[in-house]
């Protein structure tokens, strides 16, 4: 294998890719960076590909992300809502990707409410996968934009400090993180109420915190999340005024801190529960980093994905 090339010819999971997929990654999006800051945007390398976006799940800025990388590198999109379509009538998921593909799609991008979902059409299904979220399994391609956004400030994460803080139980980001920051070799840590921690979390090599001041002391950098109401059958805190009193982060909060901090946010935010807007606006925050970097990442696992396929135009 090419050193130049991905190990995998999906992108299922950070738990399935390698340390060296990830440099790749990273180096890749570097040259897409600047692709995307100049004039012309655009370049040829995935003209004549199609792609196609399912989502059954809402989304923004992920969905919108992979529509510019996408079209920033010359490919055809095709945008599929659930909430539209025939799996409303009781199709299945396979027979709605078969239908799709025999329209002579060659990728797919895919946000599905059942963890799993993408690995099981993996196996049935004989083009490239990305996983765009997963249940409460995995969101890759953020764990990816996250840590190449904490490298740029950073440099090097080995040895670096980050604490996740909010829902983890019922966040896909936190876990795909946890998987990205250990293979680069940083200590992680995550924090929150009790209620919202896996039980079993320290199994995956992290530390657990119930403290957020503590938590912010430890670390070089917070990746906050948001409480996930959707989510929850049960109600796991009392109230997001509670939570907000408890976990929340504020200027004051950070200011009192013996050191500064890279504040980052996956989005979307609930301003004033886990994050005040001045913490949001602030310059301890990269978030609108975060989304810079998400087009070049997703723009560099599209193209390597692709180059598997040997149709990269030159």
């Amino acid at each position: 294998m090419s050193a130049l090339e991905m190990s995998t010819k999906h992108l299922l999971g950070i738990k399935y890719i390698t340390r060296e997929d990830i440099d790749l990654i990273f180096s890749t999006a570097e040259n897409f960076k600047e692709v995307i800051n100049r004039p012309i945007k655009k370049v040829p390398s995935l003209r004549d590909i199609t792609i196609a976006n399912l989502f059954f799940e809402n989304s923004t800025r992920t969905r919108i992300s992979f529509e510019l990388a996408e079209k920033r590198l010359s490919a055809d999109v095709v945008n599929f809502s659930a909430s539209s379509s025939s799996v409303k009538k009781g199709e299945t998921l396979l027979d709605t990707v078969n239908n799709i593909l025999s329209m002579k799609v060659d990728m797919i991008v895919m946000r599905h409410p059942a963890p799993g979902a993408h690995a099981f059409l993996a196996n049935h299904i004989d083009v490239n996968i990305i996983n765009a979220g997963d249940g409460t399994h995995e969101h890759p391609t953020q764990a990816l934009l996250d840590a190449f956004s904490m490298r740029e400030k950073l440099g090097d994460l080995k040895g670096k400090k980050v604490v996740i803080v909010g829902d983890i139980l019922h966040s896909r980001v936190a876990l795909s993180n946890i998987f990205c920051l250990k293979k680069l070799g940083a200590e992680v840590m995550v924090c929150g109420p009790p209620t919202l921690i896996p039980k079993h979390i320290k199994m995956l090599g992290v530390e657990v915190s119930y403290n957020i001041r503590e938590a912010l002391e430890w670390c070089d950098v917070a990746n906050v999340l948001r409480i996930q109401l959707e989510r929850q059958d049960i109600k796991y805190i009392p109230s997001l005024r509670e939570y907000s009193s408890y976990f929340g982060i504020d200027l004051e909060l950070l200011n009192s801190l013996k050191k500064d901090i890279i504040i980052m946010h996956p989005g979307p935010i609930n301003r004033g529960v886990e994050l005040s807007g001045d913490v949001a606006d602030s310059e301890h925050s990269i978030i609108l980093d975060q989304v810079e970097n998400g087009v070049a990442i997703r723009m560099a696992v599209l193209y390597l994905l692709a180059s598997k396929r040997n149709v990269i135009k030159a």
